[in-house]
């Protein structure tokens, strides 16, 4: 195959960084050109260039991607996004620096997700103890009633049970409750999900997308991710808006059918590492609000 070709195609989609960023990743491909043997780099004194005579087109094209892969400033880049721990580690990094604006104990938080069948539009108590609204894509939404005292209005679909109210404990949209050291936070992930199947992935993308995370949580969250094996990167992965960026993947339980089954996913911007979304879902829009129905 034409190597010029090779290298075209896998860098096209790849936006170009700034010079500054380059030096670490630049650093990488020379030490990488070096591990392949002296004998394999051939150097023309008087044309002032090199001609790597031993590296496949392939790994070149690889590198070359690595090179030129854009990468937020002052994060390490991860191997033409195709390191699933490096991507998870960035993204952990990028949220830690975030901006933080607790929501009170009386405001929502609010989330738009984009999902296959539609737009859904959810307002959680902030701490839980007050009545939120999730709406669904076909327009129908149910309440989210508040755990005051112990108790909570009894719902039969959408409407209240006159004078029934059930036990319950207060599930608060703002999570401050969670782990901000990576290592409880993946004894928390691991409590009930000792295989590390996509059981696990699925509880990591709900609470990244429906819940307000202090950025040490979610740094956590994704620094405890980054520990679960079998993870895989996949290039070029977009969210169920379309936008693309890189996807993390779980592995299949043992008796899943790899015919049938679909890795759970997490896609973050392949730029800034930012969250976008999970399996077929994407997070459009999110912040805090004082009263169910009101949009940031």
């Amino acid at each position: 195959m034409d190597e010029l070709k090779l290298i075209s195609e896998r860098t096209s989609p790849v936006p170009l960084a700034e010079s500054a960023a380059l030096a670490a990743a630049r650093a990488r491909l020379m030490d990488e050109i070096a591990a392949e043997g002296t004998e394999n780099v051939v150097p023309l004194r008087k044309q002032r260039r090199w001609v790597w005579t031993g590296v496949g087109a392939a790994g070149l094209a690889a590198a070359i991607t690595a090179v030129v892969a854009l990468t937020p400033a002052g994060l390490e880049p991860p191997a033409a996004a195709a390191d699933p721990v490096a991507v998870l580690r960035s993204a952990a990094a990028v949220a830690l620096k975030t901006p933080d604006t607790p929501p009170k104990p009386d405001q929502f938080v609010y989330t738009k997700t984009k999902q296959p069948d539609g737009e859904r539009e959810a307002w959680l108590s902030a701490d839980g103890t007050h009545d939120g609204l999730i709406k669904m894509a076909d327009g129908s939404s149910f309440p989210v009633p508040g755990c005051r005292n112990g108790l909570a209005q009894a719902y039969k679909g959408e409407e209240p049970l006159k004078g029934v109210m059930e036990p319950c404990t207060p599930s608060p949209g703002y999570r401050q409750d969670l782990p901000t050291d990576v290592d409880a936070m993946f004894a928390h992930l691991n409590a009930d999900n000792a295989d590390h199947s996509g059981k696990m992935g699925k509880d990591v993308v709900a609470l990244a997308n429906e819940n307000y995370l202090p950025p040490a949580v979610r740094a956590a969250l994704y620094g405890a991710a980054a520990k679960m094996p079998g993870l895989r990167a996949v290039d070029h992965a977009t969210d169920g808006a379309g936008r693309p960026g890189v996807g993390i993947t779980w592995p299949l339980k043992p008796e899943d059918d790899p015919k049938v089954a679909k890795p759970e996913m997490i896609v973050f911007a392949a730029d800034t590492f930012l969250y976008l979304g999970g399996n077929g879902t994407a997070v459009t829009a999110s912040g805090v609000v004082d009263a169910v129905g009101q949009r940031p």
